[in-house]
């Protein structure tokens, strides 16, 4: 059984949630903004009759089929992210560390400037928030997916090596240093 399937996904106070059963889409609305999604067929989506909590089921039947229970609780995930995103939103931050590295924001793109001959544009998403304040690059928005592979496109372009520690990292990254080659005597 999907230990995660099984529990309810608690609605606060602001957040409303509404389920169209014949089409499966999940509409989630807070004060951030609003997110739909599909969900699969196998599992049963249903708001409670307080709108307290949403309640995730599947046909006994199919308990036994280990994919059936992985959507079970992959639906849960989804729709717990989808209300924690239109609540508080989803922040992360990355660093740019070299000697004269850094970042800008240009219209609806992120220009980086990481060692290459020419800057990277890497272009914002819909729905991003994108801040340059000095090596800190901060990212913010609803959808937990969007935000989270736009940083890791953003961080892709210069991963920090081992070395001197150069490179794009999430702020609370930790990079495991290497020593350099030794000179014998």
């Amino acid at each position: 059984m999907s230990r995660i399937g099984k529990k309810p996904v608690q609605i606060p106070s602001g957040v409303t949630v509404s389920v169209d059963g014949p089409s499966r889409t999940i509409t989630t609305t807070g004060s951030k903004g609003t997110l739909t999604m599909v969900h699969r067929p196998e599992v049963d989506v249903a708001v409670a009759d307080d709108n307290k909590q949403v309640l995730f089921t599947i046909d006994p039947d199919t308990v036994d089929d280990s994919q059936v229970r992985a959507y079970w609780g992959l639906t849960r995930s989804l729709v717990n992210n989808m209300v924690e995103g239109v609540s508080k939103g989803y922040l992360i931050r990355l660093e740019v560390i070299g000697v004269g590295w850094g970042a800008k924001v240009q219209g609806q793109n992120v220009v980086l400037n990481v060692g290459f001959a020419d800057p990277v544009n890497v272009q914002v998403p819909q729905g991003i928030d994108v801040k340059v304040e000095g090596s800190v690059i901060t990212i913010e928005g609803i959808d937990k997916q969007v935000v989270g592979e736009f940083a890791a496109s953003i961080r892709s372009k210069r991963k920090p090596e081992p070395y001197n520690g150069k490179g794009i990292k999430y702020q609370n990254e930790v990079i495991q240093r290497k020593q350099g080659k030794a000179f014998g005597a």
